[in-house]
């Protein structure tokens, strides 16, 4: 058995970042879909700072019901 092109894996991987992206914009992703991508990000080294102004994770952080005040990381 022949291993797949890399164009070919980029081409799916491509691919399958766009599905993933179609279905948070239009509303159908489910709980399970939001975990794929998830993992997705985390697979691919993807990372958000929340506090870098100006960025859906901050408007997300901005928007949870607790205090950061006296987290300590």
């Amino acid at each position: 058995m022949s291993q797949a092109t890399k164009e070919a894996l980029n081409a799916l991987h491509g691919a399958f970042a766009l599905e993933l992206a179609k279905r948070i914009k239009d509303g159908t992703a489910t709980a399970a879909d939001l975990s794929v991508i998830r993992q997705f990000l985390k697979d691919n080294n993807v990372e958000a700072l929340p506090g870098v102004p100006d960025t859906p994770m901050k408007a997300l952080t901005d928007s949870l019901p607790f205090a950061a005040q006296g987290i300590n990381h």
